[in-house]
């Protein structure tokens, strides 16, 4: 019998800012920030299109999300 691989051992993929990403082992959503060089300061996240708190960033991310950092500009 052939054993099954476990969640953890299945890639993590996700999209930021509409570049694909995988990830061998689980992050939270700031370690994937500093993973991929962004910024933790001055940005807010969307996830799948809905505005996602600060406050949770220290969850895990989910496979398949659709992350975009969003940054505020000045201007009119």
């Amino acid at each position: 019998m052939t054993a099954q691989p476990s969640a953890a051992s299945i890639p993590i993929g996700v999209t930021v800012n509409g570049v694909e990403h995988e990830f061998d082992v689980p992050l939270t959503v700031r370690e994937l920030l500093e993973r991929l060089d962004l910024p933790c300061r001055g940005v807010a996240l969307a996830v799948d299109g809905a505005l996602f708190p600060k406050g949770r960033w220290d969850e895990p991310v989910g496979r398949g999300w659709q992350i975009e950092v969003l940054t505020a500009v000045q201007g009119g």
